[in-house]
C-alpha cells in the first residue's frame, strides 16, 4: 500500500500544485495531509480549496494544524482591523480576512486521523500527542520521543517543525514529512513523504521537489499579503527566501516589548532583519 504524507503548505500554491502533480504520478492508495494548510503564506484560500476539493473527490485525509487554530482564535477574538503599530497578529488577521467564510470549514477539521495499512495503523497528528504546537526534532531525545508518540501504532506521521526526518521509537516508525510551502532546513525545495506499507513492515522516503519559486515569491505581493500583513510579512518572506525559520526567534526577542508598547512592530522587524547573518 502506498501512502503520500503532506504537511505545512502555508498558503504556497505554487509548491502545493507541484507536489500534487508529483503525488498523482506516483498514484498512492491514500494521501494524508497533516495540517497547516493556511497562514504564513500568500495563497491560503486557494490552498484550502484545492486540498478540500481533493478530500471530497479523491478521499484525501486532512487534519488541522496550529496555524488553522491561530486563524480560528483570531476569528473568535473578532479582529478584522488592518495592521496597527503594535499589532503582532496582523499576518494572521490578514489570512483570516482572505479566507472569509472558509474559517468555518477550518473548525470542522479533526486534530488526528488513523489509517489502516498492511503494516498496521498509521496515526497522524500535526505536532505530537502533546499538542499541535509541540514538535519532533533531530535533537529530541529518546525519552522525550516516547511521550510524544503513539507507540502502539506502526507509523506516527507528523509535520509542524518544517524539517523532515524519520526515526524509530520502540518499533514505531516516526515520520516528519517536512514542509511543502515553507521548509526550515535550508533546502528551498518542497518536501513530502512516500510511505510504502506491506505485511513485512513499512518503509519511507522523503521527496524533495523543485517548483516555480519566482512565481511563488510574486504571490506575496500580488495577493496583497505583504501590504496586509504589515512588517511581519517581511519576516515571513525572508523565511521563504532562506528556508530558515525566523518568527519564533523574532517573537522571543520582541513580542513582549511590542505588547508593552516599548517598540513598534515595524521597528522590531527592522532590527531583527538587520541582525540576520544567514
Amino acid at each position: 500500500m502506498k501512502v503520500a504524507i503532506l504537511a505545512d503548505v502555508h498558503g504556497n500554491l505554487q509548491a502545493l500544485q507541484a507536489v500534487c502533480d508529483h503525488v498523482d504520478r506516483w498514484r498512492p492508495d491514500a494521501v494524508l495531509v497533516a495540517g497547516d494548510l493556511v497562514n504564513r503564506g500568500p495563497r491560503s484560500p486557494e490552498c484550502h480549496d484545492l486540498i478540500l476539493a481533493r478530500r471530497a473527490c479523491d478521499g484525501w485525509i486532512v487534519i488541522r494544524g496550529n496555524h488553522e487554530e491561530y486563524v480560528m482564535e483570531r476569528a473568535a477574538a473578532g479582529a478584522p482591523r488592518p495592521p496597527a503599530p503594535y499589532d503582532v497578529f496582523a499576518a494572521v488577521d490578514w489570512c483570516r480576512r482572505s479566507l472569509g467564510a472558509r474559517v468555518a470549514e477550518l473548525r470542522e477539521l479533526p486534530a488526528q486521523a488513523r489509517l489502516e495499512t498492511p503494516a498496521g495503523e498509521v496515526f497522524m497528528t500535526h505536532g505530537t500527542l502533546l499538542g499541535s504546537r509541540d514538535g519532533i526534532y533531530p535533537h529530541t531525545t529518546e525519552e522525550e520521543l516516547r511521550a510524544k508518540v503513539r507507540l502502539r501504532s506502526a507509523v506516527f506521521a507528523v509535520g509542524h517543525t518544517h524539517r523532515p526526518l524519520t526515526r524509530t521509537c520502540r518499533g514505531c516508525l516516526v515520520i516528519n514529512a517536512g514542509s511543502i510551502g515553507l521548509p526550515f532546513d535550508g533546502d528551498r525545495r518542497a518536501a513530502y513523504a512516500r510511505l510504502e506499507a506491506t505485511g513485512a513492515g513499512a518503509r519511507v522516503r522523503i521527496v524533495r521537489l523543485p517548483y516555480d519559486r519566482a512565481a511563488a515569491e510574486r504571490d506575496f505581493a500580488l495577493s496583497g499579503f505583504l501590504d496586509g500583513s504589515g512588517p511581519i510579512g517581511r519576516i515571513i518572506l525572508n523565511e521563504f527566501r532562506t528556508a530558515r525559520g525566523r518568527l519564533a526567534a523574532w517573537t522571543r526577542d520582541f513580542q513582549d516589548r511590542i505588547l508593552a508598547r516599548e517598540v513598534t512592530v515595524a521597528e522590531a522587524a527592522r532590527r531583527f532583519l538587520a541582525g540576520l547573518t544567514a
